[in-house]
């Protein structure tokens, strides 16, 4: 009898305090994704205009507010329209159309392809990652690197090497010229 009350007290302790783990640990994750928590003590005054309706407009320029009726407006799911009006994201897509793709990912701004062989080389293959370091059409706006896998027999038995200099450059060359066309023909749309 006497074990069975010992036992029930320290269940019963035992409850209280993972409840009071468990609120802890919870109030931790709510507090620990505030930003204003890492910013103590608080934004610099001088950096914000006094007026709320300013404040407010700055705040929204500057993409940390919402508006109700643009929550309601927007369509589920996001606005992907940005991809496809990017010149130089449309023409690297065009220009490398016929490789398998691993992974393109708009906002992380890179493409990356399968290993592609072609059918007189079946040992050797190649493989095209593009990184997007600006949108604007200029020569160092693209950070391409071609991949170069050689094989004896298998798979097995492979030597890689990167960056083929002269395909780089015609690549390179090729997608910035695609771009550039791309680029014209949206800027005559838009005077219509």
């Amino acid at each position: 009898m006497l074990y069975k009350r010992e036992y029930m007290r320290i269940k019963m302790q035992f409850t209280q305090f993972s409840k009071i783990l468990f609120l802890f640990t919870l109030l931790g994750l709510f507090l620990g994704g505030c930003k204003a928590i890492k910013s103590i003590p608080g934004g610099d005054a001088r950096k914000f205009p006094d007026d709320p309706e300013l404040r407010v407009k700055k705040n929204l320029e500057e993409g940390r507010g919402f508006r109700m009726k643009d929550a309601f407006n927007s369509p589920a799911g996001g606005v992907f329209e940005f991809a496809s009006s990017n010149e130089l994201w449309k023409a690297s897509l065009d220009v490398i159309d016929f490789m398998p793709l691993t992974s393109v990912n708009y906002s992380g701004g890179i493409i990356i392809t399968d290993w592609y062989a072609n059918e007189k080389k079946q040992n050797e293959s190649i493989k095209i990652t593009i990184r997007f370091l600006t949108n604007e059409i200029r020569s160092d706006a693209l950070d391409i690197k071609i991949f170069t896998r050689k094989c004896e027999d298998s798979l097995v038995s492979c030597q890689y090497i990167d960056s083929n200099k002269t395909i780089v450059k015609e690549l390179r060359k090729e997608i910035l010229k695609k771009a550039t066309i791309y680029q014209k023909e949206r800027k005559k749309e838009e005077k219509k």
